[in-house]
Parts: structure tokens; C-alpha cells; sequence
């Protein structure tokens, strides 16, 4: 008896060690990967495979700062890969649908994160690249919003990256074009991105993916910049297709230059002409390398100093040292639209689309001001935009810098690009989350992202609904599937036919479902479209 007692007292013993300690026992044990740089160690949570923080080029810092990014250097050992790392210095911006990061910002933030299927390596899976929004002045690759797991647990690899922002990551000066003269100028943010897109092709099968299925997207900024680099020497062959969310289409009247030599009349001011009334700001005047050399010296928080979205909403890109894009001749050699018009753009699968109430910043005071870009169509403008002629300045003004900055600009690409024989899926997207539907009119500018990403909870916390989630669920869908066969349709959904100018369909996502419908806003489409000059007279 004793000796049985004893083996039930032991066994249950051993039983409450199994259990207090199962949790470790069981964990999934870290994934390892070895890339051209290193190897580095992972997390592996409910099959989803994540490394974090892996470096993708040199910390821009110190003399690299405004130099092409340059490639990292091979470390020794194990990387630890588990936690995101810097976000890009910028200023805090308020929150939109893609809230601020979860890190702190630094010049050292080129960095990188992918999301792979646990067991994937050698399966050369479909791979997404993320490039976010912001205005080219905030955002970064931390949000809890841009979390990758859903879209590894459809079978995809997704990667998101950091890119430089503000002057860090859009700045000339006449001493950087003499000490760079036969490297790209001016627009680092850009390199930045070709760099991490360059990095999925050394890096990506090691990781499970294919480097041959890579489709990119990006909203607002990260929509503009997908346009870009689809036409851009430079990014040429690093992805297959490409999705454009809110990223516009159109050149705008004054497209800035790098060099004053290339600017044309009535064009804002030049990069260089930018970055010397920037140093004159921080009393530094000369044009020499000695003006370079302080320049770099000067402390993140100075480059940073007086840029937030606020101030680029309401003074635009005239403002006197507002940096950004600018043509540079051998990453940007032209605007994106005269590419697509003249068709020397990437003949890749495209979704493009914008947001029903895209842009909540109104450029004008009265109603009048509002329509008066819309000339001697003003009255019929009137018509379209307030039919209840309720007179609201806000709304009418949203809906005009909306069609105008967004909608129109879509459609205008799905046009250009069909008449080339290239497959473009227009889309519209026209849900607004339950809880703020008493508030939004509309979908608003990059409300879609928590959507796509399926990570709305992370938006919207408790307030979640049946209905939000399973739209996130319909569209993170239709992008997966468009990764994996180059068309957006799933088994069981309203087919999603490519845009056919004879009968302008657009995929709507709306509060009642997925809808294949004639464009409900054609006829303001149609007006806006008379305010862009001919490619002739700009």
C-alpha cells in the first residue's frame, strides 16, 4: 500500500510540473533563417512565422546622411528578429485609420519585417511588399495596423519596410549634386524603397517566397509612390504586379524639378532651390562642401524641425522649404501620368481604386470658391456636388478635393492603361466602420487599411462589428487572390472583371456588400476630368 500510495503522490506530482511548465514545452521553438547579411532568429506564433527589425541597408546617418542607401554590412552570429525597430524621424502627425507606430523615430530606421507561413521555405509562395502613407512626411512600418499575419495565413509572404521621410528622405542642394555626380539625387525615400524591394529579390526565397510573384502596394503616399516606381528605370523587374490605394494618378499642373535648369515656368520652386532656402534657415549659406559638412552636422530634430502633415495640408508643396518628390532625371525621369499616356510604364496586373469621401481637407472657404475651379461648369458642379442644396461648405468641399486629388486620377489611369492592353481592377471603396457612421458621411482618406490588413480590430477595439469584420475579411480576400493568380476574384464572390471602357464598371465595397456597378459618381468624375489640361497644354 505504501509503495502505491507513493507512486500516485510522485505521479501526481509530475502531473502539476507538466502543467505549470506545458506552456514552455509546448511553445514552437524559434524559427531560424540565414540571408545574405546573417542569420537571424524569428517568432513563430499559430503557424505565422515573423522577423522583425532585419536591416536592409546602412543606418543613413552622420556622412551617409542624403547619400543612396548604402548596403549593410554582414554581421556575425545570431540576430535576434523578434521585435519591430525605429520608425523613420518625422514629427508626430494625428492619427488617421493608420494610427502612429509603435516605436520611436530615428534617422537609423531602415529596417524591414516579413510574415511568412511557418514551414514555407522552398514553397516559393506569392509575395506582398507594403509601402505606407503619410504624406511623405509621417508613417512607418510599426502600426499594429500593418500587422502581416493575416495575409501569412492565407499563403502569402508579407513584407513591410521603412522608407526616409521629410528632408531626410526628399532633399537637394547644389553641394550634394557636386559631390554626387553620377549617383541618383534627391529623392532617398525613393531609393529607399527600391532598395528593400531589391533586398525581397536577393533575400525572399529564403524566407518562402517567390521573387518572381512580388505584387507591391500602398496607400496615399505609398499609392503615389507604387506609381512611381511602376515607372521608374530604376525599379524595373522588381515586382510583377501592383495595387494603388488613394495614391492619385495625375501630375498635377507643376511637377517639381531638381535642378532649376530643368524647371519650367510657373513650376514651385526647384529641389536645390528648396534645400538653399532651407540652409539659409539654419544660417548656413554657402553652396560648397563646407556647407554640406554642416548640414550633416546638424541634429535630426533641426532637419525636422517645422514639418508635420498639418503644415504640408495647408501650405502645399509652395511652401519655401517643403520637401518631396521631385523629377531627378534617373529615378524619376518624368510625371507618372506622361509615362502612362505615352505607355512606357510597367505592363504589369494593377488594382487601383480611392476612398468615396477621400479627403477630409477641403481647399476653400464658401461654396463659391469651392466650384469655382470647375470655371463656366460652375452651376452644373453646384448640381452634381450639393443636389440637396444644403449649401455645406465641409461636405461639398470634401467631395470636390476628393473626385479631384483621388477618384478622378483612378480613373483616369484605369482608362489610360486599358486602352494599352494592360489589366487594371477599379475599385471603389464606400464602407464606413458601424461605429462611425454617425460621424463620416463616407469612407474616409486611408480608412480601408485596417481593411485590407484585417487587422481592423486593432482600429476600432471593442466598437467591432459582424458586418466591419467580414468586409475586412472580403477584401483582404480579393488582394490575396490577386497576388496569387493576377486577378481579384474568389470562389463564391461577384466576379471582379477587368475595367472595360465601354461599360466603366468599378468594384464597390459598400455597407451592402460587393458590387459590380456603373460608376455612381461618372458625371462628377466626367466634370472634374474637364479641369486637367491636355497632355498638349501642361
Amino acid at each position: 500500500m505504501l509503495t502505491k500510495y507513493r507512486i500516485r503522490v510522485a505521479a501526481s506530482i509530475f502531473g502539476a510540473l507538466l502543467l505549470q511548465y506545458a506552456p514552455i514545452a509546448l511553445a514552437a521553438p524559434a524559427p531560424v533563417v540565414a540571408i545574405e547579411s546573417g542569420k537571424l532568429k524569428g517568432a513563430s506564433e499559430a503557424g505565422i512565422d515573423s522577423y522583425k527589425g532585419i536591416p536592409f541597408a546602412e543606418p543613413p546617418v552622420g556622412e551617409l546622411r542624403w547619400l543612396p542607401p548604402m548596403p549593410i554590412t554582414p554581421w556575425q552570429g545570431m540576430r535576434d528578429a523578434t521585435a519591430m525597430l525605429h520608425d523613420c524621424m518625422q514629427l508626430p502627425a494625428p492619427s488617421e485609420a493608420a494610427p502612429g507606430g509603435t516605436t520611436t523615430p530615428s534617422e537609423d530606421c531602415l529596417y524591414l519585417n516579413v510574415w511568412t507561413p511557418t514551414g514555407s521555405h522552398g514553397k516559393h509562395l506569392p509575395v506582398m511588399v507594403w509601402i505606407y502613407g503619410g504624406g511623405f512626411l509621417n508613417g512607418g512600418a510599426s502600426p499594429a495596423v500593418y500587422d502581416g499575419t493575416s495575409f501569412a495565413q492565407r499563403g502569402v509572404v508579407l513584407v513591410t519596410f521603412n522608407y526616409r521621410l521629410g528632408r531626410f528622405g526628399f532633399f537637394a542642394h547644389p553641394a550634394l549634386t557636386a559631390e554626387q555626380i553620377s549617383s541618383p539625387l534627391g529623392n532617398y525615400g525613393y531609393m529607399d524603397q527600391i532598395a528593400a524591394l531589391k533586398w525581397v529579390q536577393r533575400n525572399i526565397t529564403a524566407l518562402g517566397g517567390d521573387p518572381a510573384r512580388v505584387t507591391i502596394f500602398g496607400e496615399s503616399a505609398g499609392g503615389s509612390s507604387v506609381l512611381t516606381l511602376m515607372t521608374s528605370p530604376m525599379a524595373h523587374g522588381l515586382f510583377a504586379q501592383a495595387i494603388v490605394e488613394s495614391g492619385g494618378g495625375r501630375d498635377g499642373k507643376f511637377p517639381r524639378y531638381l535642378h532649376d535648369r530643368d524647371s519650367k515656368p510657373g513650376s514651385p520652386p526647384s529641389g536645390e532651390a528648396v534645400g538653399i532656402a532651407f540652409a539659409k534657415s539654419k544660417n548656413t549659406t554657402g553652396v560648397d562642401a563646407p556647407a554640406l559638412k554642416a548640414l550633416r552636422a546638424l541634429p535630426a530634430d533641426a532637419i525636422v524641425d517645422d514639418l508635420n502633415i498639418i503644415t504640408r495640408r495647408t501650405s502645399h508643396s509652395t511652401a519655401a522649404t517643403y520637401p518631396g518628390p521631385m523629377i531627378d532625371g534617373q529615378l524619376s525621369i518624368e510625371g507618372s501620368q506622361s509615362v502612362y499616356e505615352a505607355g512606357r510604364q510597367a505592363k504589369i496586373p494593377l488594382i487601383i481604386g480611392a476612398n468615396d469621401n477621400d479627403l477630409a481637407y477641403p481647399q476653400g472657404n464658401t461654396v463659391a470658391e469651392l466650384l469655382s475651379v470647375f470655371g463656366a461648369q460652375s452651376e452644373k458642379a453646384k448640381q452634381l456636388y450639393d443636389p440637396d442644396n444644403k449649401n455645406n461648405v465641409h461636405d461639398i468641399g470634401i467631395r470636390v478635393a476628393s473626385d479631384r486629388a483621388e477618384v478622378e486620377p483612378a480613373r483616369h489611369v484605369a482608362r489610360v492603361l486599358t486602352t494599352q492592353g494592360q489589366p487594371v481592377y477599379l475599385y471603389r471603396f464606400s464602407y464606413v466602420a458601424t461605429s462611425m457612421r454617425d460621424q463620416w458621411p463616407g469612407a474616409t482618406h486611408a480608412s480601408e487599411v485596417p481593411y485590407v490588413f484585417d487587422t481592423v480590430k486593432a482600429r476600432y477595439g471593442a466598437a467591432l462589428t459582424p458586418p466591419d469584420d467580414a468586409v475586412a475579411k472580403a477584401i483582404i480576400d480579393r488582394w490575396v487572390a490577386f497576388a496569387k493568380t493576377g486577378k481579384p476574384d474568389v470562389a463564391g464572390g461577384p466576379a471582379w472583371k477587368p475595367f472595360d471602357p465601354q461599360h466603366e464598371l468599378i468594384f464597390n465595397f459598400t455597407a451592402h456588400g460587393l458590387i459590380a456597378e456603373p460608376d455612381p459618381l461618372n458625371q462628377r468624375l466626367d466634370l472634374t476630368e474637364q479641369t486637367y489640361s491636355s497632355p498638349s497644354t501642361r
